[in-house]
């Protein structure tokens, strides 16, 4: 399972907020890693994107110049790694900035999965009461039985007793 960070825009009413939330993906992206500016552009980071597409050019011309090979392409690397990791962090921290605040996490499948389960903390369940009541069987009460053979942990063997 995935983590989202689902975020709010504090100046908004509690239902036009959970309208206007938006829910990030905490992880690894792979956009991010391939195409780095562009895909800080796609997500709104201009100036984390001319900031990233400046060290690209300064990485570049400074492996030319010095002549680096290897060495200049490996940093080109990290920093393709350290945009598809902290993405994400980019983007929530944009937002802050921005003045929204953070409603919460949710785990989930997908991004839809995700969603659905946000709609159903701030909405509710409109289907709850409706529902057929869950009905259990109930346990029964067994008594402890003390082990006398070895045991590894807390579990003693099965059929032992």
């Amino acid at each position: 399972m995935a983590r989202f960070v689902v975020m709010e825009p504090a100046d908004a009413l509690a239902g036009d907020a959970a309208a206007q939330a938006r829910i990030v993906r905490d992880g690894f992206s792979l956009f991010g890693f391939i195409f780095p500016p562009f895909w800080l552009l796609w997500h709104g980071l201009l100036i984390e994107a001319v900031v990233t597409f400046a060290a690209m050019f300064g990485i570049a011309v400074a492996t030319e110049l010095l002549g680096l090979g290897l060495a200049g392409s490996l940093v080109s690397l990290l920093l393709s790694v350290f945009v598809g990791l902290e993405g994400s962090a980019l983007r929530l921290a944009a937002l802050r900035r921005r003045g929204w605040r953070e409603w919460g996490v949710l785990e989930a499948d997908s991004l839809a999965d995700a969603e659905a389960r946000y709609a159903v903390e701030v909405f509710g369940d409109a289907d709850a009461d409706d529902a057929a009541p869950v009905i259990a069987p109930a346990a029964r009460p067994q008594a402890a039985r003390p082990s006398k053979g070895p045991a590894l942990g807390l579990f003693s063997y099965p059929g032992r007793s």
